[in-house]
């Protein structure tokens, strides 16, 4: 018996209409970013044209001796203050097609356009943000400002800092950056002090949830928790998912033991942030990327050329991130006689971490003024 098959240019194709993205996670900063200063990142806007820094006034408490019948002229305090600067730039992203093209298109791909652009705006950023936690303070416009690709982080880089300079933040903020679980960790200079972290005793743990507390409230000057609307304040800690995950284990006896064992609510069956002596642990995966591809020093800086990566523990006023231009659609001016046609988006932001000097000192230092930086040793799964 012949049986008659179809010739294979005959052969039925399904082309379905209904796009497949690649996943693209929402920026997990975005629950602490605000406008308000109780915020951990402090969101300014200043929507008028021209210029390109910010100034960000920054004040301390009041630390004088109270008088009784003594008299107060000549016996006044000044208000410690500080103006710091920050700098923005351009983002900008593109996509065009032309009609020939998307004739032979059987899906609408080009009418993706608009959530592909948001999608990487919203990676572009929180990538921006993770690298200006990192980002040594600095007096000096960021290197690479208004260049073709612009540059929206303000301070030194970490990978681009020099040993001087990274020896001069470990000086300068000794109160605010931990290594490992031991405060005696921190040596001479930032890579001795790297090296002191253990692969073994220096993992991120409660115990280290505990000392990074212990930090942020003794530091000068002091760091604000973060209060939410409940009035209750709780320090808020971005962490990588290896150190993540080795905080969960450590409190997996203490989630089982201390909290209810429903499925919806115990960390021991979701996923989600961590909650440990008033401190909220949120897992930032792409942490994770910057150390094996941006920060590689920290793949062989600990003890025995182990891998260490950082966590950001964080109050008030971490980080800021004022804007002159918020994101705005943008279309191809030329169209060749409506042929071609393109869709874009621009907008004009910077990210600092936001620091303090106190003017009245010779060679001030220039300390973070929201947040303590801890460094801790975090293998590889496997």
């Amino acid at each position: 018996m012949a049986l008659t098959s179809p010739q294979a240019n005959n052969k039925l194709v399904q082309y379905r209409k209904e796009l497949i993205k690649e996943y693209v996670r929402e920026n997990l900063f975005s629950a602490y970013m605000g406008d308000g200063p109780n915020s951990i990142i402090r969101r300014l806007f200043d929507p008028k044209k021209g210029g390109e820094q910010i100034n960000i006034p920054l004040v301390t408490r009041l630390k004088g001796t109270a008088k009784s019948t003594g008299t107060l002229v000549n016996a006044e305090e000044a208000i410690d203050n500080y103006g710091m600067r920050a700098w923005v730039d351009w983002a900008r992203h593109a996509v065009s097609t032309n009609d020939a093209e998307e004739q032979k298109d059987s899906a609408d791909v080009f009418g993706e356009v608009k959530p592909l652009l948001s999608d990487w705006g919203k990676e572009l950023q929180r990538d921006e943000l993770i690298a200006a936690f990192m980002a040594l303070p600095s007096e000096s416009a960021p290197t690479g400002l208004g260049s073709a690709e612009g540059q929206r982080v303000n301070g030194i880089l970490y990978e681009d800092a020099t040993s001087g300079q990274l020896n001069t933040f470990r000086t300068d903020n000794l109160d605010r950056v931990v290594y490992g679980n031991l405060i005696a960790n921190s040596a001479t200079n930032h890579s001795t002090s790297l090296g002191n972290v253990d692969a073994t005793d220096d993992k991120f743990v409660k115990a280290s949830i505990r000392l990074l507390k212990v930090v942020a409230k003794t530091a000068k000057p002091r760091i604000r928790p973060f209060k939410l609307k409940t009035g209750k304040e709780y320090f808020v800690c971005f962490a990588g998912s290896y150190n993540f995950g080795q905080l969960k284990a450590d409190l997996a006896t203490i989630n089982s033991d201390a909290r209810p064992r429903d499925v919806d609510s115990n960390p021991i069956f979701q996923d989600g942030d961590l909650i440990y002596d008033g401190v909220i642990i949120r897992e930032v995966p792409e942490i994770e990327d910057f150390v094996t591809n941006t920060w590689t020093s920290l793949l062989t800086a600990g003890n025995g050329t182990s891998r260490v990566a950082p966590v950001f523990f964080c109050g008030q006023n971490a980080l800021a991130m004022p804007w002159a231009k918020m994101p705005t659609p943008t279309f191809r001016d030329e169209t060749d006689y409506q042929f071609i046609k393109g869709a874009g988006v621009k907008m004009c932001y910077g990210v600092a971490k936001i620091f303090k000097k106190d003017v009245q000192e010779t060679n001030a230092k220039l300390v973070q003024f929201g947040m303590v930086t801890g460094f801790y040793s975090s293998a590889t799964p496997g």
